[in-house]
């Protein structure tokens, strides 16, 4: 669309008693308006309004926005709540699954190929940016060639310790760098290796295949991103999906959805946390919110009896 087809944004700022009178006109029921004012205050309306979508109408004739019969502001607030109780779950495995990440593939490659392996452009393939990485790091790292001797303090303990010891190589091993890395940053590395061989045997220590696994960490990136921003996992169609194991096809074949998510999450959390209960974890959240639609997520009704899950 041209910008001579675009409108001038004219909405008004709307106080907080103006959105309450706003909802209520929609059709929401708001019992305690001191309490839903509360929380408009502090969590905002805009974020509130991604709840909304699923108890509004859309039938054809009904006013836009309006809201399904004796829907009230506690109900809303409720899958609010089981969201942000879920990214925290998630946030969880995910942090679990990138250090074992970590290890995996520093172990791997300083094992195979030294200590400061990254440093050696030979290893990735030819489009793989390892000038903008070694800078990268040396930012992250606060190495004295782009960081005045004043922000050194900022470094980790075991780095300053490095560079304060050592001269040669100008940075540090593998297993010190990549405890600074980002999820992002490590999945780059793996996807950009110039060895099979070498991903291979990373993922060996996963069980999963080398291509599925590529995939599966720019999933975990993407997951990850959205909960560190507070965004919905709820509800949400998912534009970044794992690749399909024919393994775990029952669990992931609707891959856009959160229960494919979670069972990806449940996959790797099962082999590095030697037989994870993160799916029980999963369960009692679920259960902890009766009223939260499951079936807005991808779940099946009787997912808990799929031996996958291994809940009996």
């Amino acid at each position: 669309m041209s910008n001579d087809d675009k409108q001038n944004y004219c909405k008004p700022a709307l106080s907080i008693d103006q959105q309450l009178d706003l909802l209520a006109s929609r059709g929401l029921i708001i019992p305690d308006r001191d309490k839903a004012r509360h929380y408009l205050n502090y969590i905002g309306y805009h974020r509130l309004s991604g709840y909304f979508l699923t108890f509004q109408q859309n039938d054809f004739g009904v006013e836009p926005h309006s809201f399904k019969n004796y829907v009230t502001f506690k109900e809303v607030l409720e899958i609010y709540i089981f969201d942000r109780e879920l990214r925290l779950l998630v946030m969880d495995a995910i942090e679990r699954i990138e250090v074992a990440f970590r290890a995996c593939i520093s172990n791997t490659m300083s094992v195979n190929h030294g200590p400061h392996w990254f440093m050696d452009q030979t290893h990735f393939v030819s489009r793989f940016k390892h000038t903008e990485l070694l800078n990268n790091i040396k930012r992250e790292t606060y190495h004295s060639s782009v960081t005045p001797q004043r922000n050194h303090s900022r470094r980790e303990a075991f780095i300053h310790n490095y560079y304060e010891t050592y001269c040669h190589p100008v940075l540090p091993p593998s297993w010190m760098v990549f405890e600074i890395m980002s999820l992002g940053t490590l999945s780059s590395i793996y996807a950009s290796l110039a060895s099979r061989d070498m991903q291979k045997a990373i993922c060996k220590q996963f069980r999963i295949n080398h291509l599925v696994m590529e995939s599966w960490l720019h999933t975990l990136t993407y997951m990850r991103n959205l909960c560190a921003h507070h965004a919905r996992l709820w509800n949400r169609q998912f534009s970044i999906k794992p690749t399909i194991m024919k393994t775990y096809q029952k669990q992931l074949g609707r891959n856009y959805t959160f229960y494919a998510q979670a069972a990806m999450l449940y996959v790797l959390m099962y082999i590095i946390a030697d037989g994870s209960k993160w799916q029980r974890r999963l369960a009692e959240l679920l259960d902890k919110h009766p009223n939260v639609f499951i079936r807005a997520m991808g779940f099946p009704e009787n997912w808990k009896e799929d031996p996958f899950w291994r809940m009996i």
